[in-house]
């Protein structure tokens, strides 16, 4: 089975500074990326961005599903201090996030959740004291699983991005394509089945008070691109599910990690996921909290009209968790 090793694709200095300018410009009108002003004027600004940029931040996945893009230079001397908690972060590297949802937007709709980071469009991933053991981005010493992003819902993103603020001791984000696996017909049929449900995760700190049942789902199916998964085993009851299906999510779930790559971001690099087709995690690390810690950026889209997801999805109440898209 081949390994999920991403593409790198360059940006070259001309297009790199032609992004960065648009980004300053930004910056220097809505100072924030809270701004609710900022998300009307990205249809606009996106078009201040030369063929080039938008050419190397295209989604053009085949089998892989992730691809990274190299050439943005971030300096680590005038970077303010890795954030204890991302809810002490406020506009740190606002210039970035600028950036961020200038890409997010290139390639689709931006989207946030109510329930996390207080409904902001980028996220920061940062190592959280407390937090060490969870199954969430703020965790450390445990490996965080392989897992798609949000699966609980059914507006989930369609692409997951990773922007690389700091990453001092080269912590490694795991990747793994399900489209690298020989999937048996048996285990197929086992997988498309809605048998048990996931569940919200950890970050999802608001959630709305909600007594609907926890509706089952498919893990696999074939969409019109290729075979397709929604996979989080940390927050699957799988005790709920018979024996054989059981027994097809672990061959799932050891297939995942044979074809895993462990992908070591560098400052400026941004990776992009495709989130029905790739599980991303994260190895474990000891966090120091002393402002040096890796520091990841995070922002997801959705793209209209993409026909990915299987058509009971459009049934499911998504934990009464609300999206956000601009």
């Amino acid at each position: 089975m081949p390994v999920t090793t991403p593409p790198v694709r360059l940006l070259s200095p001309h297009a790199a500074a032609h992004l960065m300018n648009a980004a300053h410009k930004l910056l220097a009108e809505y100072g924030s990326a809270t701004d609710p002003k900022l998300f009307d004027a990205l249809d606009e600004a996106v078009t201040w961005l030369d063929a080039e940029v938008a050419d190397v931040f295209r989604p053009d996945f085949a089998a892989d599903g992730l691809f990274v893009v190299r050439g943005l230079e971030i300096d680590d001397s005038v970077l303010p201090p890795t954030p204890l908690h991302w809810s002490s972060a406020g506009d740190a590297g606002a210039l970035w996030d600028m950036a961020l949802l200038l890409i997010t937007r290139l390639i689709g709709r931006p989207i946030a959740w109510q329930g996390q980071q207080n409904g902001r469009a980028v996220n920061n991933i940062v190592p959280a004291p407390g937090h060490e053991h969870e199954q969430t981005g703020a965790s450390s010493t445990a490996l965080l699983s392989p897992h798609t992003e949000d699966a609980f819902h059914p507006q989930r993103a369609h692409m997951l991005l990773l922007f690389c603020m700091r990453n001092h001791d080269r912590v490694a984000t795991t990747a793994s394509s399900v489209r690298h696996l020989p999937v048996s017909a048996e285990d197929m049929a086992h997988l498309a089945r809605p048998v048990v449900p996931i569940l919200p995760d950890d970050a999802y700190t608001s959630l709305p008070d909600f007594t609907g049942e926890p509706p089952a789902v498919r893990t696999l199916w074939e969409s019109p691109d290729g075979l397709t998964l929604r996979f989080d085993p940390a927050y699957t009851p799988l005790d709920m599910a018979d024996e054989q299906y059981r027994e097809a999510y672990g061959r799932l779930e050891t297939g995942l990690a044979q074809v895993s790559a462990d992908l070591v971001l560098e400052p400026g690099d941004v990776l992009l996921l495709d989130n029905d087709v790739v599980v991303h995690g994260r190895v474990p690390f000891k966090a120091r909290y002393d402002g040096t810690d890796r520091w990841l950026k995070r922002s997801l889209a959705r793209i209209p009209g993409r026909l990915s997801r299987h058509i009971s999805e459009q049934d499911e109440h998504g934990y009464g968790q609300a999206v956000i898209e601009w």
